[in-house]
Order: structure tokens, then sequence, then C-alpha cells
């Protein structure tokens, strides 16, 4: 940008102002820093294309999802949804050399006027989420989709950092509530009946905010009676993700889903803005602020 003006004839006096200016505008979408570690927004097609690569480094090569024989030539991980999404980024600012070397994580960000002008969430495929914004017209919502991180990124700053940009993300655009599918790793639920039977039994969505899977998908969850879960090993079993949406105060809907494509079993999280613990909101700040 320096060069640019320098070489557009703009006076030196002048130039300042507009690199202040353009530095102010470029870090707007900057929502928190952690040491060398940051969280914004991307702001280039190049920035998503990294965001892509790194969802193809985790869901592909790590977690064996099948996906399309592009997605393969670009070793990328990417569908239709990419391009209406706003796209959630941690970037270690240590790391010398390419930016797709330097996103360490990421979150798919849907908010609902945008999916409402082009189709719908991506979650309605799996869950009955279209009942869900019906009943609740004064309220706006947003999808959290394809969260990943970097194996040797998985601690609990980047977790806080990527729930720092969520939060700022949901203040600046008025957000009520948030949802988004929650995996289990493989296809086969029983397998997961402990940590499931205790998401039934425990955390079910309240009768305001009931959703559940779509009929044609849905599993049962209450694969164990109530007296039969020990909680301990319950909330041991669950994956990390499940497991800090429910301390925030989310609940979880009717029904799991088989997602054969990305050998999981998905439960669809819903998170009303109201429900987020205290002392969460006092941590990261009802402003934002945190790490700001």
């Amino acid at each position: 940008m320096t060069i640019d003006l320098l070489e557009s004839g703009l006076k030196p006096a002048v130039a300042p102002a507009l690199l202040k200016s353009e530095f102010d505008r470029a870090n707007q979408d900057v929502f928190g820093r952690i040491g060398n570690l940051e969280t914004r927004l991307a702001r280039t097609s190049a920035e998503v294309e990294a965001a892509l690569a790194l969802r193809y480094k985790v869901f592909v090569e790590e977690m064996k999802a099948e996906v399309s024989a592009e997605c393969h030539r670009r070793r990328k991980e990417t569908d239709a949804f990419d391009a209406i999404c706003d796209h959630l980024l941690v970037i270690d600012n240590a790391i010398d050399g390419d930016l797709e070397d330097r996103v360490v994580g990421t979150y798919r960000l849907l908010r609902q006027d945008v999916a409402a002008a082009r189709g719908g969430f991506y979650s309605k495929s799996e869950f009955e989420v279209d009942g869900l914004i019906a009943r609740h017209p004064d309220k706006r919502f947003m999808e959290l989709g394809r969260s990943c991180v970097l194996p040797a990124y998985r601690t609990r700053r980047t977790v806080e950092l990527l729930w720092q940009g969520n939060w700022a993300y949901a203040l600046r655009h008025g957000v009520d509530a948030m949802f988004g599918c929650g995996s289990f790793p493989g296809i086969v639920p029983e397998e997961h009946a402990l940590a499931l039977s205790f998401l039934h039994h425990n955390a079910l969505v309240q009768p305001d905010w009931y959703v559940k899977a779509r009929p044609e998908l849905y599993r049962i969850m209450d694969l164990m009676p109530a007296e039969a879960i020990n909680q301990r090993k319950a909330l041991a079993a669950l994956p990390p993700l499940i497991k800090g949406y429910l301390r925030l105060g989310a609940m979880i809907g009717d029904g799991g889903v088989i997602d054969a494509a990305f050998n999981t079993t998905d439960v669809l999280v819903v998170l009303p803005i109201t429900n987020i613990a205290g002392r969460y909101l006092n941590y990261y700040g009802a402003d934002a602020g945190r790490f700001a």
C-alpha cells in the first residue's frame, strides 16, 4: 500500500493520514491477540483459501473425510457455503512464510440474513433448524461451522481466541443465538452411548428452543438410563468442543445424525446469548474486550 500511495504522486503530508486510515480499517476485524496468536476475519480470497487448506489438513488428511476429486486436486476442503460465509482465523504471527503456513485455526460464520438470501443454513441438511428459527421471529441467529485447529495448537489460548472472535462477531452483528453441529468421531452412535445419553438427559434443548434431527436421519441419543450414567466419565468422554459449548451454557438438540462423508456422528448445539454463563461474559467482557 505504501508503494501505491507514493507512486500515485500524493504529497508526503497526505500519504501518512491515508496509511493510518487503511491501517485502522484493516484492524477493525482483529478481534483479539494472545502473545503471537491473533484472531480476525479473513480479508481476502487468499486468506479464505488458507482456511480451506487448513480444513483439508484436519478433516481430510487427519479425520479421513470423503471429499470430491476437485477438493483433493486443490487440497482444499470446501463447499458451496464458503462463498457466502465469513471465515474466522487464528494466525500465528511468529511463523515466517506464506499466510497458509500461519493460519492455525478457523471457524466458518453464517448470519441469518445472509443465509435467508442464499437458500438457508448448512445445518438444515441434518436438523430441522428452519422450524426453530420460525418460532423466534424476533431473534437473529448465527451458524458456527467447520471449526478446526492444527494439532499443535489445540491449547486453551487458541480455543479462547476462537471464542473471543465468535463473541466479538456476534456482538458486532446483534446476534441473539448461535447454533451449529458438534461432532463425535465415527459413524456408530452406540460407541458414544455414555456421552450421548448424558447429553440427552442433562443438556436437551428447552421447549422454547426445541429442535430435532430430520426424521429420515434421526438417531436416538437416549442409549442408557439416566441412573446408569457416571457424570464424571461422561464429561471426560465428550469431545472438547462440545464440552466447551456446554460450559458456556449451550443446549443439545434432540437426536443425532450420521455424517458418513465426514466419518462423524453429529449433534446440534444451540446457544442463546442469554444462556451464556455470567462467568464467561465477565471473562471475555460484555464488549468482547478481554483480548482486544
